[in-house]
């Protein structure tokens, strides 16, 4: 858990990381409450890098792209939508449809928190609330993500799944992180 020495340093970072992404304490609004018509598919999609394109061509405008991220969900069919009040339109995601671009830590060990910014802004605590996941892919190779909202995920990008490792401990044979009092497998330590 966070230690009250901690709290203050965590609630400085969060509010400092908000003002540099820009994002306010609003939130995304309530896609999971709308049910519109499903409209088809315009041709969107996501990739692993995190750019988003339409008709194969990609979007530019970082506010678009994060508007639409805004208005993003996920379904339990498996599929992802952009979702308003009336329309509910699919977007094909090659991967996840974020990336988590950076990774900060307040504390050490049992007691730290690991906070991580995202490709459109969005900022979260690993904890029990977004837990943190190492799938792999092939034999070997790691592919991290961490929960952001609804069914929706973040593939933590290579320089600060490296900060995870460097912060990472041994604990019965298996390497991992602790953040927000739960302990999060990386992989064999």
């Amino acid at each position: 858990m966070t230690t009250p020495e901690n709290t203050s340093s965590l609630e400085q970072l969060l509010a400092a990381l908000k003002r540099e992404a820009g994002s306010g304490d609003k939130g995304p609004p309530p896609v999971d409450k709308w049910n519109p018509a499903h409209c088809g598919d315009i041709g969107m999609e996501i990739m692993a890098d995190g750019m988003w394109k339409h008709e194969g061509t990609r979007i530019t405008r970082e506010a678009l792209v994060k508007l639409f991220a805004s208005i993003l969900r996920k379904d339990a069919d498996g599929q992802t939508y952009l979702v308003t009040p009336v329309e509910k339109i699919v977007v094909k995601v090659e991967d996840a449809p974020f990336v988590a671009i950076r990774a900060d830590r307040v504390g050490e060990g049992r007691d730290q928190s690991i906070v991580f910014t995202t490709n459109v802004g969005d900022i979260v605590q690993a904890g029990p609330e977004h837990p943190l996941r190492v799938a792999t892919r092939g034999e070997a190779e790691p592919r991290p993500y961490v929960h952001v909202r609804g069914r929706l995920e973040a593939r933590v990008l290579r320089a600060p799944f490296y900060e995870l490792v460097d912060w990472a401990e041994t604990r019965d044979g298996k390497l991992g992180v602790w953040s927000g009092g739960v302990w999060f497998e990386l992989g064999v330590g």
